[in-house]
């Protein structure tokens, strides 16, 4: 399917940014190329929520490609930051990394048997391989390498010298902020005053307090590397600073002209990004986008001290998974892009983000409910293929299954979701097994490798095998169940050899559907054709849970038509023989 640009009359909602963005980079920077970004800070697992901080920017500017413009997607790497917590989950963490707290992410040694040399570039590496195989093309900028290197030296002396009207402006929210918290009679400790302010890192504070007055740029200690530093004294005239650490006692003189041993404070070092590279397009989470607000402070600050223009920032809602609360990196389990990809294909991910606008929550499901998403991307995928989907739908799908750079790799038989992880389940993943009952499937167009429903069918097993309990797994029974056969009345006898007489006749997915459905509405005296009503669904179910009941000793299990093919003629014939 060729690669379409959209046109402003869509109504998706990456269209409608796309318009805007363009519009506000040719009044901006005629000329240059337009500029989003996202910002990640790799102190823990990067979870599925961080994820839209890239795909919200990603999908927009693939649309911005799409239409001819050059484009710079950032991913600015906030591997400056501090190190505020020792993550629960971590692998190889113990009580020994609470000593490096307060050191820059790039300064603490990664976790106990990891390749990578310090903590940041270990959490970077896996979102990085996620990133390549949802297709999202961006150019990755590191605060440590920007700050060490002096990048920002006459943004952050210009921060320096206007530190009086920044304290002014924060000094707006945090009046608004106490007056809050005195209107409801509570105590406003540090703790509450942040969070009050809405800011993005719980612990980093404004950069207020200290003998030299207000401050917006934190030193790391020049002995231990923390941050639990206070500027003492700053000369303008020669930029001299002096700063002493509370974590070690050092203190020491320097020229912050010269010094790369530091970063601005968060709501300064973020409106100071947006103009130093020109940030056309940035959304932020809910966290960042209230009143008070590191975004709210920020456009204010960009705006007054460093003459730039605030992004258009959407707002975006959480994501959530089936059956978890809402995700944090602080909290260990979180599933990562890494874990969904292992279950899912990456147009399918891609589309879970495109479909929904970034003011809109969502799950995403690592439990039973996969298998419906899949039902349903298969669905878009034909509706889309016969050209009657809607345009908000179809551009959606088209977003999901291609970039601007080309389409994603897909599977060449993109075979029923659910039917290859009940398949999968019951083989345990045996591959000439496997490749039996999938080929039996449509037996007018068999299955001639398992290849050809790669890497579907590898995701469906890496789900069973990896988020359904044990105890939930299917096991068919190695001999028929005597007694239960023995208690069976006539009309269940009867029901159980019309099934058996039909196998034959019947034996692919679409004929086993029928037969199963079919030999209760013959029971019940009615056509094979006959519109379900209450009693035969009630019928139906009753003849379902005997068959479960003798295949696998449970009420309930895979879908029944892939269960027989599953279990193979030969092997239903012996197990139903009443």
């Amino acid at each position: 399917m060729p690669i379409v640009a959209q046109s402003s009359t869509e109504t998706d909602w990456v269209s409608r940014f796309a318009d805007d963005v363009i519009a506000e980079s040719e009044r901006r920077a005629p000329g240059k190329p337009v500029v989003v970004a996202s910002g990640l800070s790799p102190s823990g697992p990067i979870h599925l929520g961080n994820l839209r901080e890239v795909m919200t920017p990603h999908l927009v500017a693939d649309e911005v490609r799409r239409r001819g413009h050059e484009v710079r997607h950032l991913i600015s790497w906030d591997d400056y930051d501090r190190y505020r917590k020792v993550p629960a989950g971590v692998e190889g963490v113990d009580g020994t990394w609470a000593e490096h707290i307060g050191k820059p992410l790039t300064s603490v040694p990664a976790p106990a048997g990891s390749p990578h040399p310090n903590w940041a570039e270990h959490f970077k590496a896996a979102l990085v391989e996620s990133l390549a195989e949802l297709g999202v093309e961006y150019d990755p900028v590191s605060q440590t390498e920007q700050y060490t290197s002096g990048a920002y030296r006459e943004q952050i002396l210009h921060a320096v010298k206007h530190r009086a009207r920044i304290d002014g402006i924060l000094d707006q929210y945090r009046t608004k902020a106490k007056a809050q918290a005195k209107k409801q009679q509570k105590p406003v400790d540090e703790a509450e005053l942040e969070a009050a302010e809405g800011s993005g890192a719980a612990s980093e504070d404004d950069g207020s307090g200290g003998s030299a007055g207000y401050f917006p740029y934190k030193p790391y200690c020049g002995n231990c590397e923390k941050d639990l530093t206070t500027v003492t004294e700053y000369l303008d005239a020669t930029t001299e600073l002096t700063y002493s650490c509370a974590a070690c006692g050092f203190s020491e003189t320097v020229r912050l002209s010269e010094f790369n041993r530091g970063k601005l404070v968060w709501k300064v070092d973020w409106p100071m990004r947006w103009a130093y590279e020109g940030v056309i397009f940035e959304p932020s989470g809910v966290d960042h986008s209230s009143p008070g607000s590191s975004f709210v402070v920020g456009g204010q600050i960009v705006r007054e001290v460093f003459d730039g223009v605030q992004p258009i920032g959407p707002m975006y809602a959480f994501v959530g998974i089936s059956g978890m609360a809402k995700m944090s990196s602080s909290r260990g389990g979180v599933p990562t892009p890494a874990d969904a990809l292992k279950i899912m294909e990456a147009p399918l991910l891609r589309w879970l983000y495109a479909r929904r606008k970034p003011n809109q929550s969502f799950k995403i499901a690592f439990d039973q409910e996969i298998q419906r998403l899949y039902d349903e991307w298969d669905k878009l995928e034909s509706r889309v293929a016969e050209g009657a989907a809607l345009p908000a739908d179809a551009a959606a799908y088209a977003r999901a299954a291609r970039t601007a750079a080309g389409e994603l790799p897909r599977t060449p038989r993109p075979l029923p979701y659910r039917t290859l992880a009940s398949v999968v389940d019951i083989t345990a993943g045996h591959d000439e097994q496997t490749l039996r009952i999938l080929s039996e499937l449509d037996p007018a167009n068999p299955l001639s490798s398992l290849d050809e429903a790669r890497p579907r069918l590898d995701r469906a097993e890496n789900w069973i095998t990896t988020q359904v309990p044990a105890d939930a797994r299917t096991v068919v029974r190695s001999e028929p169940d005597a007694e239960l056969l023995g208690s069976l009345g006539d009309e269940a006898r009867e029901s159980l050899r019309l099934l058996l007489e039909g196998l034959d006749t019947h034996w692919s997915l679409d004929g086993l559907t029928t037969l199963v459905y079919g030999v209760p509405k013959v029971m019940a005296g009615l056509d094979p054709d006959a519109k379900p009503t209450p009693e035969l669904k009630a019928a139906q179910r009753s003849f379902f849970a005997l068959l479960y009941r003798l295949l696998v000793s449970r009420e309930t299990g895979p879908r029944l038509p892939t269960l027989l093919l599953a279990v193979g003629a030969d092997r239903v014939r012996k197990l139903l023989a009443a």
